[in-house]
C-alpha cells in the first residue's frame, strides 16, 4: 500500500467544526507534482447527522470517535482569531519501540491480533498548540446518512505550550498530557484492569544534533538511561479505572536554562506498539538593561562639543536583533528627532550565564545656544522588549545661559580649594598654640606652690 500524506486546513463551526484536507499521493502527475485529492475529519456533528460531502471519497471522509474527549476538547478550547494548526495525516502501522529502555513494553514477538487493520496519525500544530493522534479506521464506510469511515482516535499526545519562551536561567516547564483508551474489546480483556504500563522519552533537537534527555518507564524495571541536565519529568498515569479510558501526564522540567539548550524538543509516548510523539520550540530571552554616561547633566560651551556619550546595553539574549537608536528632544526643535553625529557599536561582550552586552556611541557636533536644556535619549529595540523599548536620557546645559556659567564653575572650584588650604593652615595654628599654652602652665604652676609654702612659713 503506498503511503499516504494529507496536508489539512483547520474550519472550527458551532457546530459542525471539520477538519479540511487536501490529500498529496505519491504518484508524480508531471513537472515533479503531486496528485492531491480532497480529504476531511469530522470532529463532531450537528442533530442532522454528518453534511453530506460527495466531492470526497468515502475513505477519506472520516467521522472521528473520541472515546477520552482529549481531541475535542483541545479544539473548544481554541481561541478564536488564532490562525488554524497545520495538519499532517499519515498511514501508521503499529511497531515495538525501537529503544532498549522501551523492550519492556512490547514482550510478545509479533504484534498482537487486537490491533490489526488500518491506522492513521494524526498530527497538528500551531502556536496554541501541537497533538499527535492516532486513529483506528472501521474496515468499510457506514452510511448514516452518507458514506463515512468511522475513525476510532485510541492514543492522543498534547501539549499547550508549543513555543515555549524562557527567560535566561529560569526553570522551562514544558506541558505534556497524553489519553489511551484500548482499540477494541479483545485488547482491553488482554491487559489487567489497571493503566497499562507506558514509556516516555524527552529528547532535543538543535544544529543537526539530536539528544535524549530522559527517558522513564513508570510501572516497568530495567535499566533506565541517566537524564541529563538535570532533567525531571511528571510521569503518571492520572487516573487508575479498571478497564479506561486514561489519561496521563509526562510534563518536562529543565532548571535554569541556558542558550545550549535551545531547539526543538521531541516528547513521545510509547504504549505496547503504539507511539505519540509531539514537537515543541524552546526559546529564551533576557531583557538589556538600558545605561547613559556622562550623567545626568551634559556641560558645553557654545561652539564646542560635548562629551562623547555611550550607551550601555548590557546582559540580553539573544544577541541577535538588536537596535540602538539616538534621538534629541527639546531645544529649539518642538517634538523628537534624530540625533546628529557619529555613532557605532562595540564589538559583543560574552557572559558567563550566557548574555551578552555591547555599547552605542555618540560623537556630538558643536552645539549651540539653543539646544540649552535639550535632551538626549538612547533608545533600544530587542526581541524580549516591548515595541516602544527601552532608554535612557541625558541633559545637554550649555554654560552661560542658566545655572553657573563654565568660568563660575572653575571660580567655585578655586575658591573651595583656597578655602580648604586656609582651614587646614588654621588648624595646624590652633594646634600649635594649645601646645605652647600646656607648657607655660606646666612652667608656672610649680612657681604659685612655692609662692604658697613661703607665704605659710610667715605666719
Amino acid at each position: 500500500m503506498k503511503p499516504l500524506s494529507l496536508l489539512l486546513a483547520v474550519t472550527l463551526g458551532e457546530r459542525t467544526p471539520r477538519l479540511l484536507a487536501q490529500e498529496q499521493g505519491p504518484q508524480d502527475v508531471g513537472g515533479g507534482g503531486l496528485a492531491k485529492r480532497p480529504a476531511a475529519l469530522l470532529l463532531r456533528q450537528g442533530p442532522e447527522g454528518p453534511p453530506p460531502r460527495p466531492d470526497l471519497d468515502p475513505k477519506l471522509y472520516l467521522k472521528v470517535d473520541d472515546p477520552t474527549g482529549t481531541l475535542q476538547a483541545a479544539f473548544r478550547r481554541y481561541p478564536r482569531g488564532v490562525p488554524a494548526p497545520h495538519c499532517e495525516i499519515s498511514r501508521y502501522i503499529p511497531l515495538p519501540a525501537s529503544a532498549n529502555w522501551a523492550s519492556g513494553l512490547s514482550p510478545e514477538r509479533s504484534c498482537p491480533r487486537a490491533l490489526d487493520g488500518d491506522w492513521l496519525t494524526v498530527s497538528m500544530s500551531s502556536s496554541v498548540l501541537s497533538l499527535s493522534s492516532l486513529l483506528r479506521l472501521q474496515p468499510e464506510p457506514q452510511q448514516e446518512p452518507v458514506l463515512i469511515t468511522v475513525a476510532t482516535v485510541v492514543l492522543t499526545v498534547l501539549t499547550h505550550t508549543p513555543a515555549p519562551r524562557i527567560r535566561l536561567g529560569q526553570d522551562a516547564i514544558l506541558d505534556l498530557s497524553f489519553a489511551y483508551m484500548p482499540p477494541t474489546l479483545e485488547a482491553t480483556a488482554s491487559l489487567a484492569p489497571s493503566p497499562p504500563p507506558f514509556g516516555l522519552e524527552w529528547r532535543r533537537q538543535h544544529l543537526g544534533k539530536g539528544h535524549l534527555l530522559l527517558a522513564a518507564t513508570p510501572g516497568l524495571g530495567g535499566q533506565m538511561p541517566a537524564a541529563r541536565e538535570g532533567a525531571v519529568a511528571f510521569a503518571a498515569w492520572d487516573d487508575d479505572d479498571p478497564w479506561g479510558p486514561w489519561t496521563g501526564n509526562g510534563t518536562f522540567w529543565l532548571p535554569a536554562v541556558r542558550p545550549f539548550q535551545e531547539g526543538t524538543y521531541l516528547a513521545t509516548v510509547h504504549l505496547p506498539y503504539l507511539q505519540g510523539q509531539v514537537s515543541l520550540e524552546l526559546t529564551m530571552h533576557k531583557p538589556p538593561k538600558v545605561s547613559l554616561s556622562p550623567a545626568p547633566l551634559v556641560w558645553a560651551a557654545p561652539g564646542e562639543a560635548p562629551p562623547e556619550l555611550l550607551c550601555l546595553v548590557s546582559h540580553f539574549y539573544p544577541s541577535e536583533g538588536l537596535e540602538v537608536e539616538w534621538e534629541l528632544r527639546g531645544g529649539s526643535e518642538s517634538g523628537s528627532q534624530k540625533a546628529e553625529g557619529q555613532r557605532w557599536l562595540s564589538s559583543l561582550r560574552h557572559h558567563s550565564d550566557g548574555s551578552v552586552s555591547l555599547s552605542g556611541h555618540l560623537k556630538l557636533p558643536p552645539i549651540t545656544a539653543e539646544q540649552h536644556g535639550a535632551r538626549y535619549i538612547c533608545r533600544v529595540h530587542h526581541s524580549s522588549l516591548p515595541a516602544s523599548g527601552r532608554s535612557a536620557e541625558v541633559t545637554v546645559e550649555v554654560a552661560g545661559f542658566s545655572g553657573p556659567s563654565l568660568e563660575d564653575g572653575v571660580g567655585l572650584f578655586l575658591s573651595a580649594f583656597l578655602l580648604l588650604g586656609l582651614f587646614k593652615v588654621l588648624g595646624w595654628y590652633c594646634k600649635k598654640g594649645k601646645s605652647k599654652i600646656n607648657l607655660m602652665l606646666y612652667l608656672i604652676k610649680p612657681k604659685i606652690l612655692l609662692c604658697r609654702h613661703k607665704q605659710y612659713k610667715k605666719l
